[in-house]
């Protein structure tokens, strides 16, 4: 693969997220642990997906539940990532529907009593406290009412205090004017009443909600008034990963560096997912890695070089 681009040194360090859902392969746990063992530069690793089931009290990660025996590896790595200073959010529904359908509630609906949403709210919020979830991720890809996710933001401020980081992942047309999308409501009405609670949006560019080839999709964004730096790029992270609008690394890396370039605060990228990412699926830390160099993160680059040195040094001493 030939070198990447890379951008300007931004005044600022744009996120790098990685989803994480593929937790096993083959039999065997997919570790996160090579994202702080190598010069990475990721920001935020995201868990999905959280589901509120029709049984309140049968919360799942995917298809167990979270005290499953099979995340014990997982919950451990977290602490350790957390040490790092990598902020760990989960995220909650996504392609599987019926979790927000659950959690909307308003004062306004007559049909849905408050204690319902309590009933089904009740686990999700233990669930963050016993794992010590730095946040949590909405993806809403159903009918969801605008009073119904301000409150459920409202909730999660209420209970966890205003650290406590609330993104949501909508797709890109989502932030685009008169775009079709899958949430049901106006996401520029919500970043109205409470965008100083959500700390930014990880948009979904792929699967025909926008592309990354180019920088038309994002620009078109910013024109509609949203600011860059509450916009993070999604792409998928390997062709593999279903859906359409892979990427490939070398037109990314270009793309990227046209958008720190333009834009400042650009607001970085995110990786749907973190198992199999390009352009190593068997070092899957080193698609953050190229997303940092891509946009010119210093500490990145110079992390690597004292990696690399180190490595030189300890081949010289070896081969004494």
């Amino acid at each position: 693969m030939p070198p990447l681009p890379t951008a300007p040194v931004p005044s600022w360090n744009p996120r790098i997220v990685c989803y994480f859902q593929t937790y096993h392969h083959n039999g065997e746990y997919v570790s996160l642990l090579p994202l702080i063992t190598n010069p990475s530069g990721v920001t935020h690793v995201i868990l999905a997906a959280i589901h509120v089931n029709w049984d309140p009290e049968k919360l799942t990660l995917n298809d167990d539940p979270p005290d499953h025996e099979k995340y014990t590896q997982l919950w451990d790595e977290i602490v350790v990532l957390q040490d790092s200073g990598i902020k760990v959010l989960g995220m909650l529904g996504g392609a599987a529907r019926g979790s927000f359908a659950r959690l909307d509630y308003s004062e306004s609906r007559t049909d849905v009593p408050l204690a319902r949403f309590e009933t089904y709210y009740a686990p999700l919020r233990d669930m963050i406290r016993k794992y010590g979830l730095d946040g949590l991720d909405l993806d809403i890809e159903e009918e969801m009412s605008l009073p119904g996710v301000i409150h459920l933001i409202d909730r999660l401020k209420s209970d966890f205090g205003r650290h406590f980081i609330i993104t949501l992942a909508p797709v890109a047309t989502a932030l685009m004017a008169g775009r079709p999308h899958l949430s049901g409501f106006d996401h520029k009405l919500l970043e109205a009443a409470r965008g100083s609670s959500i700390s930014w949006y990880n948009a979904q560019f792929y699967n025909g909600w926008g592309g990354m080839h180019t920088t038309d999709a994002y620009d078109e964004i910013v024109r509609n008034g949203w600011p860059p730096e509450k916009v993070v790029a999604g792409m998928l992270t390997n062709p593999r990963h279903g859906g359409s609008g892979y990427v490939p690394l070398e037109l990314s890396a270009a793309v990227l560096s046209l958008l720190v370039e333009r834009y400042p605060t650009f607001g970085g990228v995110m990786g749907w997912e973190y198992w199999l990412s390009l352009p190593q699926e068997q070092h899957c830390w080193m698609w953050a890695y190229s997303m940092a160099l891509c946009m010119g993160m210093k500490k990145v680059r110079d992390a690597a070089i004292i990696v690399s040195m180190r490595r030189n040094m300890a081949s010289m001493n070896l081969g004494r």
